[in-house]
């Protein structure tokens, strides 16, 4: 499973002040540390300093580039702001992301395929989020039929069929799921993602409730997951997650990760 590290993200207060001070020291520890968790790419997110993006985003980018090799998840809404960052990197990145709003999709999927990445695709058009099981499925066919007309390999689209916070969309888990395995089996080659702690917002507990799903999730064919790595027993329930869903020949990752001592 790919691992996109989530804490470097400007929603964090503590992330959030360490940008605006240019602390150096928090934002390279927070790297290493999901670098050495086993993250496969690093989210680097300046969201919160709206008038200032840009600016914030290079910032960090060219910070966390000084302490790890992994490649970066350049993670904006605006296309502008991507374009600005993506000739600081010294590795194809992922974007995150595209919806099937004309202006983000056209703008941003030209420099996919210029700089080689890969993209997470958001189950959202114009109007409104996918909410239903077959609103995220059809669009997720939107999404494909998007990128195939730009050349960009299947392969490298990770759709995100959107997950709700339970607290207030009773039926998101389940919604979620259903989308992932019709989008896994109807669309051969793409790849599912999701933003994971969405789903626990506003309960108590949100830990237990996200690797609840996370385990559920992987069942269904989630090959790919936005998540904090360095969650001891997040990483657990996802190594154990791939053994039972068959997604671990011979239970190699987990006897790797027990001999580890990453199960503890």
């Amino acid at each position: 499973m790919l691992i996109v590290a989530e804490r470097i993200n400007s929603s964090r207060k503590t992330i959030a002040r360490a940008i605006e001070a240019r602390d150096t020291t928090c934002i390279q520890n927070e790297a290493r540390a999901q670098a050495e968790a086993g993250a496969d790419y690093i989210d680097v997110n300046a969201g919160a300093f709206v008038n200032e993006e840009l600016a914030c985003l290079r910032w960090v980018v060219e910070v966390v580039q000084k302490a790890t090799e992994l490649p970066l998840a350049i993670d904006s809404p605006d296309p502008a702001v991507i374009q600005g960052v993506l000739p600081l990197l010294d590795r194809p990145p992922m974007i995150n992301s595209i919806t099937l709003e004309p202006a983000r999709l056209n703008h941003i999927l030209p420099l996919v395929t210029s700089h080689g990445a890969r993209v997470i695709g958001l189950c959202q058009s114009e109007d409104r989020p996918a909410e239903s099981v077959d609103d995220k499925v059809r669009l997720a066919g939107r999404l494909v039929e998007s990128v195939i007309r730009a050349g960009v390999p299947l392969n490298d689209l990770y759709i995100d069929p959107l997950v709700y916070p339970l607290a207030t969309h009773s039926g998101s888990a389940m919604a979620a799921m259903e989308a992932i395995d019709r989008i896994m089996r109807e669309f051969p080659g793409v790849h599912t993602i999701c933003g994971l702690t969405n789903i626990s917002y506003g309960l108590p507990e949100r830990k237990l409730i996200n690797r609840t799903f996370l385990a559920a999730a992987i069942s269904r064919g989630l090959d790919a997951a936005i998540l904090d790595p360095t969650d001891t027993l997040l990483y657990a329930v996802l190594k154990a997650g791939l053994a039972v869903a068959g997604k671990d020949d011979y239970c190699m990752g987990y006897i790797d990760a027990f001999r580890a001592g990453r199960l503890a």
